[in-house]
C-alpha cells in the first residue's frame, strides 16, 4: 500500500479534522515498527518490519490512535502543550481496540488464527488447558478463603493476620481471589478476566461484561464501557480540568516541601 492510500484507510475509519501525514519510510528498525510525532501530526512506518500489507495496517492504525488523541487533546486543552505521543493511557487502548474492530468490519485488517492450523490448535489448548482450569482452580481457592475467614471469625482469629503471616498472601491479592471465589463467573474467562467481572458491583454489568469478553472485546475495552459516565462533552470537559488541575496543585505543593527540606538540609551541612 501506499501512503495515499493507508491515510485514506485510515480516514475510513475515523474521520478527524486535524489533517495528518501517512510517511513510509523504506528503513527497518530493530526499536519500533512506526511513531507518531505529534507537534508535525506525521505517522512514520518502518515498512521494511513488516511481511505482509496487514502488518503495516496494525502499525498504522496504532499510530493514527495517538493521532486522534491528540486531536481530543488539543481540543480539550488548547495546543500550547502537547500530550506524550509515546503515552499508552487506557483511553488510547479503547481507541486503538475500537478502530481495530471497525478495520476488521471494512475488510482492511484480519486477525484471522484459521490460517494457520498449528497456532489454532495451541489457542484451543490454551484456553481449555491453561485459561479454564486456572479460572477454575482461583475460583475453587477463593471459597476456600471465604470458609477460612468464617473459621477465623469463629476462632477469634483476625483473618488479615492470618492472611499475612500464615499464608503470607498480599491482602490486595488474597481479597480478589476471594471476590472471584464468590460470584458464580464462567472459569472460561481466565482468572484475570474473572477479577474483573467480579470487581463489578450490579449484576448487569457483570453479566453484560462477561458476555463482551467471551465474544472477544478486549478487557481494556470492557473495563472502560463499565466506568463511562453519562454526561455531556462541557461537563466532562469542566471535570478533566479541574482534576487536572488538583493533580498539578498537589504537585507544586510536593515540589515546594521537598524543596524546603533540600534548603534545610543543605545549610545545616
Amino acid at each position: 500500500m501506499d501512503n495515499a492510500k493507508i491515510k485514506l484507510m485510515l480516514l475510513d475509519l475515523q474521520d478527524t479534522k486535524l489533517d495528518f501525514t501517512v510517511i513510509q519510510s523504506g528503513k527497518e528498525s530493530r526499536r519500533v515498527n512506526g511513531l507518531y510525532k505529534p507537534e508535525t501530526h506525521e505517522i512514520i512506518l518502518h515498512n521494511k518490519n513488516f511481511k505482509s500489507d496487514n502488518g503495516i495496517i496494525y502499525t498504522a492504525i496504532h499510530e493514527y490512535a495517538h493521532h486522534l488523541m491528540t486531536e481530543e487533546f488539543i481540543n480539550n486543552f488548547g495546543n500550547t502543550v502537547l500530550p506524550n505521543a509515546k503515552s499508552h493511557t487506557q483511553a488510547f487502548w479503547v481507541k486503538f481496540n475500537e478502530l481495530l474492530i471497525t478495520a476488521e468490519k471494512k475488510k482492511y485488517y484480519a486477525l484471522s488464527i484459521k490460517s494457520s492450523p498449528e497456532l489454532e490448535k495451541l489457542t484451543e489448548e490454551i484456553r481449555t488447558e491453561y485459561l479454564a482450569k486456572n479460572g477454575a482452580l482461583m475460583q475453587k481457592f477463593g471459597r476456600l478463603l471465604e470458609k477460612a475467614f468464617e473459621l477465623c471469625e469463629e476462632a477469634d482469629i483476625r483473618y488479615e493476620d492470618y492472611i499475612d503471616r500464615v499464608l503470607c498472601l498480599p491482602r490486595i491479592v488474597a481479597h480478589d481471589i476471594r471476590n472471584v471465589g464468590m460470584e458464580n463467573i464462567n472459569p472460561a474467562l481466565g482468572y484475570d478476566n474473572m477479577k474483573l467481572v467480579a470487581s463489578l458491583k450490579n449484576l448487569g454489568d457483570r453479566s453484560a461484561a462477561e458476555k463482551q469478553l467471551l465474544n472477544g472485546t478486549s478487557p481494556v475495552s470492557v473495563k472502560a464501557q463499565m466506568k463511562r459516565k453519562k454526561s455531556d462533552d462541557v461537563d466532562d470537559k469542566k471535570t478533566m480540568l479541574e482534576k487536572e488541575k488538583k493533580r498539578i496543585e498537589r504537585t507544586i505543593e510536593q515540589l515546594q516541601k521537598r524543596l524546603e527540606f533540600v534548603e534545610v538540609a543543605l545549610g545545616n551541612l
